[in-house]
């Protein structure tokens, strides 16, 4: 089950309403794919999409791409604040399987 942290949530609402944007919601679609799995995007959304998911967390609405529910299915945003390196991330699903290619890691 696609989780959202307390953090997450918190941050999220902060900047959608320094944006000027109360009540929108986060979408989460598939940005790309390589050897090593799909790469995701965050969009801020007014409403969702045809199909799209919703997971809801302390008030904010985070909208789940149809094409991607089931590889975001045991994942969780959250949002890190680490010295200069802040921002929302993905964190669980299934370990990539970087064999298959030689322009990895």
């Amino acid at each position: 089950m696609f989780t959202i942290t307390e953090k997450a949530a918190e941050k999220a609402q902060f900047f959608m309403e320094q944006e000027g944007k109360q009540g929108w919601g986060m979408r989460i679609f598939q940005a790309g794919k390589s050897c090593c799995g799909p790469s995701y995007g965050i969009d801020l959304i007014e409403r969702p999409s045809d199909g799209d998911e919703i997971v809801e967390k302390d008030g904010l609405k985070v909208f789940l791409d149809k094409d991607c529910i089931s590889l975001l299915a045991d994942m969780q945003l959250d949002y890190y604040e680490k010295g200069d390196e802040v921002g929302f991330m993905l964190n669980g699903g299934a370990e990539p399987s970087c064999g298959e290619c030689n322009g990895c890691g």
